[in-house]
């Protein structure tokens, strides 16, 4: 089956034709380095995460952006809140950023590249604009560049608005633009209110990048003029991606074949935001359950589906993933270990190359468990290694193979684990003992005393098996 996405341009799904047999070129917006990463900003992370892979296991090679806004309005505006500079915040969220994504084991782009980094490239794709009458610099002695909305007929195309419709742009003042709807290429500096730091020379005065010009130059640099797939979040798609398309393509540049957005994570039916308030910053979140645990819950839903969030469901969730945890764990002690690479099921197959159905894919991954189950019941052994092997290859491919060291399974801990592991193996050895002389009072001391440890042992066919208990 050939691999279809729901394209948000056209609203229907579509074959996924590359513009190069073999590869995938795909430009995701990420986010705006101005405070610490929510549950809600990472979530896009995620599901382009699971894009990437799937499109790797499906034999794709693939170049994934991942661009960093590091100067705009909200940064200046909240570094001066808290009197210090501008590029010192946007370098400590990003750092912040970073550790956010590989707790819940999202693979680094192929590059991440910052606006910042990318002037140049942006100044030239304004030349371009304004050569082709589709841009000019404000003439009240701002130093701002607009895009001319009214120039380009298909203004509007990928969110199927009229000009007329929509609302002003409130990226500047209107009093320099020919239409109140006309969006900034390039902000002149303000002497009064910002930092000389964030000004760069231009032919139009110093000053910075508008927001969007700033994805479309870094798009063409690394992607070229035509690629395959832009993604970001739902609400990117006006007026950041409408005007990103508008702009690339009114400079002669083709822009993305196939626009894919991701739903919201919602709390109390509203977008997760700092700005409502309601955020929850993820290493909070991960006081209360694993990374793993985490990533399972966003990735268990579609990734055009709304999420409202609740520790309820995300605690749920986690269970879920345990107990194919779980069975992992009871598949290892039979065969000593579980086989890295599987055959995913035909179910599971299906659904990932239907727009990334994640929903049934997970439900497929559950089916194969039982079974695997009811193989260690039955003693099966050969069965049960291609079993628990395509089990843990379809975990892998979502970026949840509990065995991936992402994980931090192994490493500083090794140490401690033996020695725990060698405790509480002579206390279970002591147990089995007083139940094999039916000393069952001495037996449930031990028991007891295992527990109040915070030790969980289950009786497997193989033997009893220990791990910290969930609030350990």
């Amino acid at each position: 089956m050939t691999f279809r996405l729901y394209d948000t341009a056209t609203r229907e799904v579509r074959d996924f034709v590359p513009l190069e047999e073999g590869k995938a070129g795909i430009y995701v917006c990420g986010l705006t380095v101005q405070s610490e990463p929510h549950v809600g900003h990472v979530r896009s992370a995620v599901n382009f995460d699971v894009l990437r892979r799937w499109l790797v296991h499906s034999g794709y090679d693939v170049t994934l952006i991942r661009n960093v806004t590091d100067i705009d309005d909200k940064i200046l505006a909240k570094s001066a809140e808290q009197g210090r500079p501008w590029f010192n915040l946007a370098y400590e969220m990003h750092a912040k950023l970073t550790e956010a994504l590989a707790s819940i084991n999202v693979l680094p782009p192929t590059y991440e590249p910052g606006a910042t980094g990318h002037v140049p490239e942006m100044l030239e794709l304004i030349e371009t604009l304004i050569s082709r009458g589709h841009a000019y610099a404000a003439e009240d002695g701002s130093g701002d560049v607009y895009f001319d909305v009214r120039s380009w007929p298909s203004y509007g195309e990928l969110t199927r608005q009229a000009v007329d419709d929509m609302e002003s742009a409130g990226d500047a003042d209107p009093r320099g633009k020919r239409d109140p709807r006309d969006f900034a290429l390039w902000k002149g500096h303000k002497k009064e209110t910002e930092p000389e730091s964030a000004a760069w020379p231009s032919p139009y005065g110093p000053g910075r990048p508008g927001w969007h010009i700033e994805c479309s130059a870094m798009a063409r640099k690394y992607l070229g003029a035509a690629f395959d797939i832009h993604g970001g979040g739902v609400d990117l798609r006006f007026p950041h991606h409408e005007n990103e398309q508008a702009q690339s393509r009114a400079a002669g540049q083709p822009f993305a074949s196939y626009w894919m957005h991701n739903a919201w994570i919602t709390t109390a039916g509203e977008k997760m935001s700092k700005s409502l308030g309601n955020s929850l910053l993820v290493p909070k979140v991960l006081e209360r359950v694993r990374g793993v645990e985490l990533r399972f819950y966003m990735v268990a839903a579609h990734y055009r589906s709304s999420v409202e969030f609740s520790f309820e469901a995300l605690e749920e969730a986690a269970v879920g993933y345990q107990r194919l945890e779980n069975f992992l764990e009871r598949a290892a002690g039979v065969l000593g270990e579980v086989p890295e690479v599987g055959m995913p099921c035909a179910e599971f197959v299906t659904a990932l190359d239907d727009d990334l159905g994640t929903p049934a894919a997970v439900a497929a991954i559950f089916d194969v468990a039982r079974e695997g189950n009811k193989l260690l019941e039955a003693g099966d052994s050969p069965a049960l290694r291609g079993t628990a092997a395509s089990v843990r290859s379809m975990l892998a491919v979502l970026g949840l193979d509990p065995a991936d060291p992402a994980w931090g399974s192994a490493g500083d801990d090794d140490a401690l684990t033996s020695v725990v592991d060698a405790l509480v193996a002579g206390l279970l050895e002591q147990r089995a003992e007083a139940r094999a002389a039916k000393d069952y009072a001495r037996a449930d001391v031990i028991r007891d005393q295992i527990k109040a440890a915070g030790i969980e042992v289950e009786d497997t066919p193989t033997g009893p098996k220990w791990s910290l208990s969930k609030e350990h």
